[in-house]
């Protein structure tokens, strides 16, 4: 029996943690805060599939979405996976023309989306103002959904704790344990942790986990603010709203979840209560109804994102024993990146991550559309 230490107790690493103790793997998972802790709860967690290239990523995206869905249904219970159409609009000609491209290409590919008039909007989200959508044209996602993150940790981390698994909160790696070369465990303060893999998926802090092997990983850190608002009964929001200023979903509580790029791209200069107030203000112009809410709380989150905006998976070849598995859309990419990495830590290294090893070269022009918005303004 394989003994597997996780690092990392977000969507990443409860995935990999619940596909290791289903596979029979002894498991501990090590996690210096609590469930979901981390950017996991700080994230808009929805199905962006969509916004993915190029088109192997989009498969690997495409696969992790439907995973959701059968994870959801295998577990029973509450679902954190609620289906919804996702609606994008553009408020310039560029843009425009950039969401129809991308409708065309994403039709092409078999994927489940068409361009629709906005008087969709009356039927589709009936609490928006019609006067907020400019655009002549609508991109309609007929089968995306959002995701309640921390519930999918949650579950995850149940069910894998009912198949033996040994979860551990408020414990942080200090320092890896080592044989010649090879990490064979994790010291926590005064207690060692050994085990022939460590897998590592803190998220942010990653990097930091890799250069305790004396490695590293190319990535950065991008911060985002994620609003809430206060319950809003009676709602009538049937989708998730991608806008020019605002993007908006439902959230758990008759509540509406809210992220904007444009503030986003203010937080290193102004102060974050005043974005949170344009983030707010923001949602009201195309929800009317938030008028009556207020926000109840915002959440600076911190994306982990590699280099090439492609996961980072595996193993460096001079450190054996250390996997690390780190990705921006963690939440959409949870489910197949767990159970792709739990196979190859149980079965030896395949097919299904060899396009995002570690080691790769990361000079690229490639970038999915949620990168752009964070990093070309």
């Amino acid at each position: 029996m394989s003994r597997v230490i996780v690092l990392g107790a977000g969507v990443l690493g409860a995935s990999v943690a619940y596909h290791l103790a289903v596979a029979g793997a002894q498991v501990v998972v090590i996690e210096a805060g609590g469930p979901a802790a981390g950017t996991s709860s700080a994230t808009f967690s929805m199905d962006v599939t969509h916004l993915k290239t190029p088109r192997a990523y989009y498969e690997l995206n495409r696969a992790s979405a439907a995973l959701h869905a059968t994870l959801a249904e295998e577990l029973g219970g509450p679902s954190w996976r609620h289906p919804m159409p996702a609606i994008q609009w553009g408020d310039s000609e560029e843009s425009r023309r950039g969401l129809r491209e991308r409708a065309v290409r994403l039709m092409a590919w078999g994927h489940p989306c068409r361009i629709a008039d906005p008087s969709e909007l009356r039927e589709l989200a009936p609490d928006v103002d019609p006067a907020a959508c400019t655009a002549d044209e609508l991109v309609v996602h007929d089968q995306s959904a959002w995701y309640d993150a921390p519930l999918f940790v949650q579950r995850l981390l149940d069910r894998a704790a009912e198949l033996g698994a040994d979860i551990r909160y408020g414990l942080r790696a200090h320092a890896l344990i080592r044989d010649g070369d090879a990490v064979t465990g994790v010291e926590t303060g005064t207690r060692r942790w050994e085990a022939d893999w460590v897998v590592n998926c803190t998220g942010p802090d990653a990097d930091r986990v890799a250069a305790l092997a004396g490695t590293d990983l190319p990535m950065t850190r991008i911060p985002g603010l994620v609003g809430e608002s206060t319950p809003i009964p009676g709602l009538r929001l049937g989708a998730i709203l991608a806008t020019p200023e605002v993007d908006l979903r439902p959230a758990p509580g008759d509540r509406i979840c809210s992220i904007s790029w444009p503030v986003d791209a203010l937080l290193a200069g102004q102060d974050d209560d005043a974005l949170a107030g344009r983030l707010h203000a923001g949602g009201q112009r195309v929800l009317p109804a938030l008028r009556a809410a207020r926000l109840a709380g915002v959440r600076l989150g911190v994306r982990p994102v590699p280099a090439d905006g492609l996961p980072l998976a595996g193993t460096h070849p001079g450190v054996p024993g250390l996997y690390h598995l780190v990705t921006h859309s963690g939440v959409n990419l949870a489910p197949e990146l767990g159970r792709l990495a739990a196979q190859e830590i149980i079965g030896g290294d395949g097919p299904g991550l060899a396009d995002y090893r570690v080691t790769r070269g990361v000079a690229t022009s490639v970038k999915d559309e949620s990168l752009t918005l964070m990093t070309t303004r």
